[in-house]
């Protein structure tokens, strides 16, 4: 039998969404082992003036248990 976990975390970049996910899941991979799949909850930009400055996401990370 396969038991499979979600765990939420958020991630930031300065470049873009797909970066921030790209950031996340590889720091996630560091201590998350069994990675299967994840899915963004949500994205938050934060402005500054007229310009974007960083790319938030939240995203839910499923993985398996030893």
């Amino acid at each position: 039998m396969t038991v499979a976990k979600i765990s939420e975390i958020s991630s930031t970049s300065t470049v873009s969404f797909e970066d921030a996910i790209q950031k996340g899941i590889a720091r996630a991979s560091k201590t998350l082992h069994g990675i299967k799949g994840a899915w963004v909850s949500e994205q938050k930009v934060k402005v500054d003036g007229e310009k974007i400055t960083e790319y938030q996401v939240i995203l839910r990370v499923t993985f398996v248990l030893d």
